[in-house]
């Protein structure tokens, strides 16, 4: 008897204060896991030299963000450092529904409209090791005073939400950080209450053929 390929994508939401290193780990956690895909947002933010339409983020204006958002074409949306940004629901709903895992990068005002629309989604927060080190992440950006001191009230306000999340990771040596969320990913794509159809049939198979 062969295993059911009948696999459920898994929603992973992974959130983070500015400054604690969310970005980078979600690089890294891409480059060792092909299975892993990242949504792509829209934002009204405008495009970095650097950036590619398409490829960061889905580059909008604030008109054609507010038609999307009356349309209802977004699974979540927030306001993040007075831009725009939200997430394709059927984008999403159509990667998961062909098995593949989705990672959103997203802010906890976004985070928690998801949950409640989807509670099967896996949640993770990643926290700085101290405040000075976020302040020091976020200095050397090279960021005037007024914008650090902003992001810095913004983290604050943010990490009072941590309770809100599943997993916790405290990103203070990065591989450490890496490890604790490929074993999280790992852990929550065997969940049955997110692969029920899938060990239901199985377990179905094995006892048919027993």
């Amino acid at each position: 008897m062969s295993q059911s390929n009948s696999k459920t994508g898994t929603l992973f939401i992974i959130s983070a204060p500015s400054g604690a290193g969310k970005t980078t780990l979600v690089h890294a956690l891409l480059d060792s896991s092909p299975n892993l895909f990242v949504s792509i947002s829209h934002t009204t933010r405008p495009k970095r030299s650097y950036e590619k339409d398409g490829i960061d983020y889905h580059f909008v204006d604030e008109n054609e963000f507010d038609r999307m958002t009356q349309e209802g074409q977004f699974l979540e949306h927030a306001e993040v450092f007075d831009k725009n940004y939200g997430t394709s629901r059927t984008l999403v709903e159509e990667q998961l529904a062909t098995g593949k895992d989705i990672i959103l990068e997203i802010e906890w005002q976004g985070a928690k409209q998801i949950r409640e629309l989807l509670p099967n989604v896996v949640s993770i927060f990643i926290l700085p090791p101290s405040y000075e080190t976020l302040e020091e992440r976020l200095g050397g950006r090279g960021e005037d005073n007024e914008s650090i001191e902003r992001r810095m009230r913004e983290a604050k306000a943010g990490i009072y939400h941590y309770k809100e999340y599943d997993y916790l990771v405290i990103n203070d040596d990065i591989a450490v950080a890496l490890d604790e969320l490929k074993t999280i990913i790992s852990a929550s794509q065997h969940r049955y209450r997110q692969q029920k159809a899938r060990f239901d049939k199985f377990v179905q198979d094995l006892l048919v053929d027993s």
